[in-house]
């Protein structure tokens, strides 16, 4: 499977999102973080503000990150928008099968989310029913955080419960990503990479983009 570079708004210019969007073309998904000062203590955006993303941004590839309570009822709704991935944490869903199937009736791909303290065996027996599983690399709620070398063997075992079922699953790792970190990342077995501050901070954030998904290539023989 190719790596994928999705850089997170969330350290963007939140006031001026369609000028960052556009300041990274090379990128392969938007990645939009949603928080309800709840699930997380923070407070971003929600179904509204992706609306007009959607609009404004057609041909991009949302990915979404729902870190918010009440998933399963707010999940569908993101998917139902047209955001081509949606992913909501396992903490925050009473119903995680039937939730990613509404996700994939809708058209969207459906992600389930851990933070770093939730092991990654209950889902074996469920994988299938997902297309990306998110693995927190720093607890979730602000960007910048450093990235936590303890989360590698978690996922390795995910990895290995992909292979086991022979299903093409996505392995998104999310938080302090950057070029010091993403070949520990693609060693373990992920695939789909977050990266926020090392995106939008740097001078050129395209550059970065591209810089990012060639040491990744590089990594795994691309």
């Amino acid at each position: 499977m190719a790596n994928r570079i999705h850089p997170s708004i969330l350290n963007a210019n939140l006031a001026a999102l369609d000028d960052e969007i556009a300041r990274i073309p090379s990128s392969d998904g938007i990645h939009i973080d949603v928080m309800d000062n709840h699930f997380v203590p923070n407070l971003t955006l929600g179904l509204p503000v992706v609306e007009c993303l959607r609009k404004n941004h057609p041909d991009s590839f949302l990915d979404m990150h729902l870190m918010i309570e009440n998933a399963d009822t707010w999940a569908p709704q993101y998917a139902e928008l047209g955001c081509e991935s949606v992913t909501f944490h396992l903490e925050a869903s009473q119903a995680p099968i039937t939730t990613a199937r509404k996700i994939r009736s809708a058209g969207s791909r459906a992600s389930v989310a851990l933070r770093p303290q939730t092991p990654i065996e209950p889902l074996a027996d469920i994988i299938a029913e997902f297309d990306m599983v998110l693995i927190m690399t720093v607890d979730p709620g602000f960007g910048g955080q450093k990235f936590l070398d303890s989360m590698l063997p978690k996922i390795e075992r995910t990895r290995e419960i992909a292979k086991r079922t022979g299903q093409e699953l996505w392995i998104q790792v999310d938080g302090g990503v950057s070029e010091s970190t993403i070949e520990r990342c693609v060693d373990a077995g992920a695939d789909v990479f977050v990266a926020g501050s090392a995106v939008f901070r740097a001078d050129e954030p395209d550059a970065m983009v591209n810089a990012l998904r060639d040491k990744a290539d590089l990594r795994c023989g691309h």
